[in-house]
């Protein structure tokens, strides 16, 4: 079992083109490779929020990768502040 010390949970708001472009189902895949759990949801506002639990480094892998995100998208900016972890779903939901 993982070190809990380890574990770390974050919530990502990325705003730019990433609605329509598969951001969530491209971070989905992206976050299950890293052995991540959480959720990406589209917002009204046209941001995706992305939720992300687990190995700290794992998380940080993922955003910096939410700062680029797949190929037909463009980000513009990446805000991230720490969430709780109680609560974050198994696996990773897509919204």
């Amino acid at each position: 079992m993982s070190n809990p010390e380890a574990n770390l949970s974050r919530r990502a708001w990325v705003s730019g083109r990433v609605q329509g472009v598969s951001f969530r189902a491209a971070t989905r895949a992206k976050a299950l490779s890293l052995g991540l759990r959480g959720q990406a949801v589209n917002l009204q506002d046209g941001r995706v929020e992305v939720w992300i639990c687990g190995d700290a480094q794992a998380v940080q892998a993922l955003l910096e990768w939410l700062r680029i995100g797949p190929p037909a998208a463009r980000v513009d900016a990446v805000q991230v502040e720490s969430a709780d972890a109680e609560g974050c779903p198994e696996g990773f939901q897509v919204g």
